[in-house]
């Protein structure tokens, strides 16, 4: 252990710990802009400097490591001076238009200068002008609000081992863009917008298509109908305060109710149809030596990926859609012709984790007899935004149910919002379908918990299956070089692109990196989900009376022409993203 003082107070910190680490021990927070925890610590943006004693320099504590007798002092006049100009002299070359700002008061630029004392502009900007770059479906990038944080770069380097972006030219010509310069859409980003979600500005931001909603919410002539992801019910409330976690299901759904759309229902129910098409075609591909290992398709950025990076795996790829656009498809099939209404007339709105998800909206294998599944996809930040602007005041609503038409969904549908979940459904219905045999225990603990890379292997009627769950797409990309290699093999795998899974995808409420840097978000939220599915009635997605009437009813039986024909797609090596309107 390392000796040391921070502001006077006596600090014991072990060997490699930095000073920033070291001073949240005794509950002092230093500022930063740049760091990201374990991915991004470049000591360059300097607002985390502090001052040591006999140091000539004042030094970023974010990799300044501690040693034996150091004297820190955090907040002294020099280093508040310090901080200030430092924040002064960035912001003089960010546009500041924060009032209309998408981040405005969820900025940490702003919270910054609010803290520091920034109350007004000593260095004057050189009126900069609006540099948007929208070429593609998910994302508006626009580098005069950039402030060369490089935290977006670093998450696509790092978590994704995509690295489409990085910082051009040097000096004050430096900016953040793709190689040379090209457009976003002629780059093999797969749209799965952790850097926005890494962005602690309004330099990156979805693309907002909340007015695309509202239009249709006010056409008399469409029929507007919502469904929810699992994950956005435990990180909508973030958007209004609550704590990270919260699971506010009754409150969202009464909120979608109150902004107008025709009907609201539960994407946890397609995500229960999933499975049943799913664990379906691994079974079928086990017995009838099908393409294994089997690899799951929930997650558009990951089958982006694939499309991308390794189109040999496009065979092995699920055949189902995803939740999303099996929501869509059944809107637009078995709902229209239960309500008896016109497919043309039904506008279908998804709320999601995902920025990706805008990009599988448009897929051109998504639709069912020429109409797309899915008209709009919405962020969760897209849906904070609408209710917010509805003026409704989501603390004090009540809690309600989703309509009824799509009935309740299982437990298993619910836990598709963290990484390994999806993987754990299947197997509930695969093991009880290939064993004829009721689970005892319908948790698979071995493909729980938020590490990159899980295995475990379960014995199955007399099958040992071997099983691998990933999430982002650097761990995709060791999962897959290891198939390739012939190192591991496994008859299923579950892949995530984002960290963690639906619970920190690109569209999920912010959060200051603040309290990333040394809170695991990811955890917090899946344990709600489990704890949502520990309290479900319907725990397998066989089990639940509405699974069971849409296979009565509409479909038949699990991979029957008919579900091939609304539930099923295909997927093609891809080099350039769709155009984009607008």
């Amino acid at each position: 252990m390392i000796n040391l003082t921070i502001n006077g107070t006596p600090v014991a910190a072990e060997e490699g710990t930095t000073i920033l680490e070291a001073a949240r021990q005794i509950g002092i927070e230093i500022p930063t802009l740049c760091y990201m925890n374990k991915i991004n610590a470049i000591g360059a943006c300097r607002m985390c400097v502090v001052e040591v004693k006999n140091a000539r320099f004042n030094v970023a504590s974010c990799v300044y490591p501690v040693a034996e007798g150091m004297e820190v002092f955090t907040n002294s006049e020099r280093i508040a001076k310090a901080r200030k100009t430092t924040l002064e002299l960035i912001l003089s070359n960010h546009r500041m238009d924060c009032l209309t700002c998408v981040r405005s008061q969820n900025c940490e630029l702003q919270a910054l200068a609010k803290s520091l004392g920034v109350d007004k502009v000593r260095y004057q900007t050189d009126d900069l002008k609006a540099q948007p770059e929208a070429s593609m479906p998910h994302l508006v990038r626009d580098n005069s609000k950039c402030i060369l944080c490089r935290r977006c770069a670093a998450v696509c380097r790092e978590n994704q081992a995509v690295a489409c972006i990085g910082a051009n030219d040097r000096g004050f010509a430096t900016h953040i863009s793709c190689a040379f310069d090209r457009n976003l859409a002629d780059s093999p980003c797969v749209s799965c917008g952790q850097c926005i979600a890494a962005c602690p500005t309004g330099a990156l931001t979805e693309r907002d298509q909340t007015q695309e909603v509202w239009d249709a919410i006010a056409d008399p002539k469409k029929h507007v109908v919502v469904g929810t992801a699992p994950s956005v019910r435990v990180t909508l409330g973030e958007c209004f305060g609550e704590p990270v976690g919260t699971n506010v299901e009754g409150k969202m759904f009464a909120a979608l109710r109150r902004l107008g759309f025709d009907g609201v229902f539960d994407v946890d129910v397609t995500a229960d149809l999933t499975i049943m098409e799913e664990a379906n075609e691994f079974i079928s591909r086990v017995k009838n030596g099908g393409t294994l290992p089997l690899m799951t398709s929930c997650s558009p950025g990951w089958v982006n990926y694939v499309e991308r990076y390794y189109p040999q795996f496009i065979p092995n790829l699920s055949s189902c859609k995803s939740p999303q656009q099996m929501f869509g498809a059944l809107m637009k099939t078995y709902y229209a012709e239960k309500e008896g209404i016109d497919p043309n007339d039904i506008f279908v709105v998804t709320i999601m984790p995902c920025t990706a998800k805008k990009y599988e909206a448009l897929h051109n294998d998504s639709a069912v007899k020429g109409l797309p599944d899915v008209d709009v996809a919405l962020t969760t930040r897209e849906l904070g935004r609408m209710i917010e602007r509805a003026g409704l005041m989501f603390g004090s609503l009540p809690d309600e149910e989703a309509d009824p038409a799509f009935g309740e969904a299982s437990g298993a549908g619910v836990i598709f919002g963290a990484t390994g979940g999806v993987m754990e459904a299947a197997l509930r219905t695969a093991v009880e379908k290939l064993t004829g045999e009721t689970l005892p225990n319908v948790e698979f603990g071995g493909v729980r918990g938020v590490a990159g890379l899980k295995e475990a292997t379960y014995d199955v009627a007399g099958m040992k299956v071997s099983v691998a769950v990933a999430s982002g797409t650097a761990n995709a990309k060791k999962l897959m070089e290891m198939v390739i290699s012939g190192e591991k093999q496994y008859h299923f795998i579950e892949i995530m692109g984002c960290p963690g899974g639906c619970v920190n995808g690109g569209g999920q409420p912010f959060q200051p990196m603040s309290l990333k840097n040394f809170t695991d978000v990811r955890e917090t939220r899946a344990k709600t989900v489990y704890e949502m599915d520990m309290g479900n009635k319907y725990r397998k997605s066989h089990d639940t009376p509405m699974i069971k009437k849409l296979y009565e009813d509409y479909l038949g039986e699990p991979g029957s022409h008919k579900a091939h024909e609304v539930l099923h797609t295909g997927y093609h090596e891809v080099e350039k993203y769709p155009d984009v309107k607008g």
